[in-house]
């Protein structure tokens, strides 16, 4: 003779049946929670570079105006002479340290320079390190082009 079991182990709910409440929506929404839960990490992390990349980017005209006028007021106690180059800054008391960019490279300094035969330079590498990377335009201008 068969005994039929009367507790199953699979168990069938109709949609009505369902728990309510907020522990039945959320086991409803799992995945949708789950989407939610990647998008907004992706949106922070990009939110998250871009200002540090701004950030960057302000620090980096920040320190280039800073060490324009400490060479303006280093020119301007050597009968208009150049620093041989920025340590000179630091050494004569204008500057606390070597001017670096936001990236933490150091500031490039050319006297006379080339853009202003009458002044100097004052440039920084950029993010990738490379004038000519960052700013494509600068090299055509070197080689002559524009």
């Amino acid at each position: 003779m068969f005994r039929k079991s009367v507790h199953s182990s699979s168990q069938i709910f109709f949609p009505w049946e369902r728990k309510k409440g907020l522990l039945g929506i959320l086991r409803r929404l799992k995945a949708h929670l789950l989407l939610l839960l990647i998008g907004g990490g992706l949106l922070v992390t990009f939110v998250y570079q871009r200002e540090k990349h701004h950030g960057a980017v302000r620090a980096t005209h920040a320190m280039l105006d800073t060490t324009y006028h400490a060479v303006y007021a280093y020119r301007a106690g050597h009968e208009g002479q150049c620093p041989r180059s920025l340590t000179e800054l630091v050494t004569s008391g204008l500057m606390r340290k070597i001017p670096v960019d936001g990236w933490n490279q150091p500031l490039h300094f050319v006297c006379p320079g080339e853009l202003d035969p009458m002044g100097f330079d004052l440039f920084s590498d950029g993010l990738h390190h490379s004038v000519y990377q960052d700013q494509p335009d600068l090299k055509q201008e070197q080689k002559g082009g524009k």
